[in-house]
């Protein structure tokens, strides 16, 4: 993580205390000053969930119109991520991707999550040479070159816009899963392992919005068949 030194007055005699800096364009310029044109940020949300897709958003800003506070999604309040996900798809070029359960179920959820990187890069209206992703995995057979960066939504502006993108849209999508299933709180939990989601889960056994190669899922559908 970056890391700047806050300023302290002489007067207090006190050591310079390190203040975490928020994400910024350092890994974007590396990119361009390594020859680079055009360079996404890539993130993911819904890897952990026992139901719903699991969403990527790629997104190409506008280096000259960044929009002020992009952040780690986990860090913000659903009203701020909203207001910069607005931000966002007005000033830059984005891409979201959602694999559902059947693709999870079939690639499993890393390559799932891998698959719709890939899909959300090459689908972008403009296709960048460079590919700022978070995390340590890069999708195999991109057409460009592709950067894993730890902790990249913390330490990027593209990859943190990429992040507010993907949880936006997913916690929407939850909504609707909640409209379809309410018996199961979608809208709340947005399909996390919480205590009231496993009751539910136990109680009416899965529907069609969760992830069948799930361990509780399994253990659900088997205790529902069972009797």
């Amino acid at each position: 993580m970056l890391w700047r030194m806050a300023r302290i007055s002489v007067k207090t005699k006190k050591a310079p205390v390190a203040v975490a800096a928020g994400p910024d364009l350092f890994h974007e310029r590396a990119a361009i000053a390594a020859g680079a044109r055009i360079v996404a940020g890539v993130d993911e949300a819904g890897r952990g969930p026992l139901a719903g897709p699991v969403v990527v958003a790629a997104v190409v800003l506008d280096h000259a119109a960044v929009p002020q506070g992009l952040d780690d999604s986990k860090k913000l309040t659903a009203e701020r991520r909203e207001e910069l996900f607005a931000q966002i798809v007005a000033s830059a070029t984005v891409s979201v991707v959602a694999a559902p359960p059947a693709v999870i179920a079939t690639l499993n959820i890393r390559g799932a999550t891998l698959w719709a990187m890939r899909q959300a890069v090459i689908t972008l209206s403009c296709i960048p040479d460079h590919v700022l992703v978070d995390g340590r995995d890069v999708p195999e057979q991109l057409p460009m070159r592709g950067q894993a960066i730890i902790d990249g939504d913390a330490l990027s502006v593209s990859i943190a816009a990429a992040s507010i993108v993907a949880k936006v849209t997913r916690d929407r999508m939850c909504q609707i899963m909640h409209r379809d299933a309410p018996l199961f709180g979608f809208a709340g939990h947005k399909g996390y392992s919480t205590p009231e989601h496993l009751a539910a889960l136990d109680t009416h056994g899965p529907c069609r919005h969760h992830r069948a190669d799930f361990a509780p899922v399994i253990i659900a559908r088997s205790r529902l068949a069972a009797g």
